[in-house]
């Protein structure tokens, strides 16, 4: 019987390597908030007038709403593949989303863009759905610190 020994070259297969990346839960959570904000915006450029239809407001509102969410979704997908994932950046991201929640309450509380009954309860989920993403961006930073 030879003794065998590892050379430099080959890895000892006795030892377990555990990497972990601890901007994998922000990652998610902005590619996330990234394609539902994206389908959004689509679905309001593409649709507007059926869309309008079914919540309220006119479809040249819900087309600049489209195109706002169309390219706000991109530079959060774009920013969820930065290596690293800058903190400045998911800060304002975060910040976005709440001023986006809170908007989205006023809106319906105040009556201001003529939603329909439909539209109130799809604005009131949209909320809680953007919050979630923001709290989910907040736990996702802090664990990359």
């Amino acid at each position: 019987m030879s003794a065998r020994t590892t050379s430099a070259k080959e890895p000892d297969m006795t030892a377990l390597t555990v990497t972990t990346d601890r901007t994998k839960f922000l990652r998610l959570a902005l590619s996330a908030d990234a394609v539902v904000t994206g389908g959004n915006g689509l679905v309001y450029l593409a649709l507007a007038a059926p869309v309008s239809s079914l919540l309220g407001p006119e479809a040249g509102v819900l087309r600049g709403i489209g195109a706002f969410l169309l390219v706000y979704g991109a530079a959060v997908g774009f920013l969820a593949t930065r290596r690293p994932i800058s903190p400045a950046a998911t800060k304002a991201v975060i910040a976005l989303n709440i001023i986006w929640t809170l908007g989205s309450v006023a809106v319906v509380v105040t009556g201001a863009a003529g939603l329909t009954t439909i539209g109130a309860i799809w604005a009131i989920a949209q909320a809680l759905v953007v919050g979630v993403f923001a709290e989910l961006q907040i736990t996702g930073l802090r664990k990359i610190r």
